[in-house]
């Protein structure tokens, strides 16, 4: 029986390779709303980002998440982000 394809994606901070379910998601769907996908099933479109505070710190610090969705991300979002990875600062 032929093993079963596990899906990859890159994570856009460090841009390495993974398994999609060891990455993290984050989604905007059609409203503009941005939020984590901890489960990888929400509509919308999504970004990767390893489950590492050193790429949570890239993007948060280089604002990443405009240039992988193509527009303005408001400032919550990244608090959101850095509350999710370094706890409430």
């Amino acid at each position: 029986m032929a093993e079963k394809k596990v899906p990859m994606r890159t994570c856009i901070a460090c841009r390495a390779e993974k398994p999609k379910k060891e990455l993290i998601r984050i989604v905007k769907n059609k409203e503009g709303e941005f939020s984590v996908d901890k489960t990888g099933k929400l509509n919308g479109r999504g970004a990767y980002l390893c489950d590492n505070p050193a790429c949570a710190q890239k993007i948060i610090k280089k604002k990443m998440l405009k240039s992988a969705f193509g527009v303005d991300v408001p400032d919550e979002v990244y608090l959101k982000l850095t509350e999710e990875f370094f706890g409430k600062e």
